[in-house]
C-alpha cells in the first residue's frame, strides 16, 4: 500500500503544481470549468510543492500529507458548498467543490487505508 500512497501523493503534487502554473497562463475558468484566481493558483503551487516534498521524504510523510490534505480539502469543499462562491480570499464554483470533494475522498481513503 505504501507504493499507492507514494503514487497518489506524487501525481497529486505534480497535478497541483501544473494546475497552479496553468492558472496564471490560462484565463478563468480554467479548462472552461474551474474558477481560479491569484490566491487559488498560489495555494495550488504551494500544495503541489509540499506534496512532492512529502513523497520525496518517504511513505510515512506521504501518508501524513494525504490525511492532512484530505481533511483540509474536505473542509474547503464543505465551505465551498455552504458559501457558494467564496472561501476566505479565493473564488470557487460548483465544479471546484465537486473536485475538492473527490480529492478529499481519495486522499483520505488512501491515507487511512494504508499501513503506518
Amino acid at each position: 500500500m505504501s507504493s499507492l500512497v507514494k503514487l497518489v501523493t506524487w501525481v497529486l503534487g505534480v497535478v497541483l503544481l501544473l494546475t497552479g502554473i496553468l492558472g496564471f497562463i490560462m484565463p478563468s475558468p480554467l479548462l472552461g470549468l474551474f474558477e481560479v484566481d491569484t490566491i487559488h493558483n498560489v495555494v495550488h503551487i504551494l500544495s503541489g510543492l509540499v506534496a512532492i516534498f512529502a513523497v520525496s521524504s518517504g511513505a510515512s510523510y506521504a501518508r501524513m500529507f494525504l490525511i492532512v490534505f484530505g481533511i483540509v480539502y474536505g473542509i474547503v469543499a464543505i465551505l465551498g458548498f455552504v458559501n457558494a462562491g467564496n472561501i476566505f480570499l479565493f473564488t470557487v464554483n460548483a465544479a471546484d467543490n465537486y473536485l475538492h470533494t473527490a480529492i478529499a475522498v481519495v486522499c483520505l481513503a488512501v491515507g487511512f487505508g494504508s499501513k503506518k
